[in-house]
């Protein structure tokens, strides 16, 4: 669930939400961003991010902790950066074969390491411990838990 402002542009159509502005570090248009993967294509120099309506290139895409220290093309001035904070980040899809992304698993079979089919993927929910599917067959976690979800492996 976003918590972004009803009054934020729409991201394009195909657009992932990939992200969020962090504040911004020093007065040359560094800003912290908190990448929802690390996937080297996302945070690469010259990756693509869209934000409030507009699209940006990274200049530059360094890891912090548990975020990313980031200066997007062109901006160089702290205002703007602090104009973009908390603003959540669009990207692309990713092409990668070796990676099984959230967007993919809507729709897709669920099927235990018994070999026992759990139901189809309706949902995922983002929950801050673990995301968790949500099946159409009400399957439930392995917690004692009214949600009819099952835990992503």
């Amino acid at each position: 669930m976003s918590t972004s402002s009803t009054t934020e542009p729409t991201p394009p159509a195909g657009c992932l939400h990939v992200g969020r502005v962090g504040r911004p570090h020093g007065v040359r248009g560094e800003m912290y961003v908190d990448f929802f993967t690390p996937h080297p294509q996302r945070v690469a120099v010259g990756a693509k991010v869209w934000i409030r309506g507009e699209w940006y290139e990274l200049a530059s895409c360094k890891p912090s902790t548990d975020r990313h220290l980031v200066v997007l093309a062109g901006v160089d001035d702290r205002n703007v950066v602090e104009r973009l904070t908390n603003a959540e980040v669009y990207g692309e899809p990713i092409e990668d074969s070796s990676v099984v992304w959230v967007h993919e698993l809507i729709g897709a079979r669920v099927v235990d390491v018994a070999g026992h089919e759990r139901g189809t993927c309706v949902a995922v929910i983002d929950n801050p411990a673990h995301p968790i599917m949500e099946l159409d067959s009400g399957a439930s976690c392995r917690r004692r838990s009214s949600l009819r979800a099952m835990r992503v492996w």
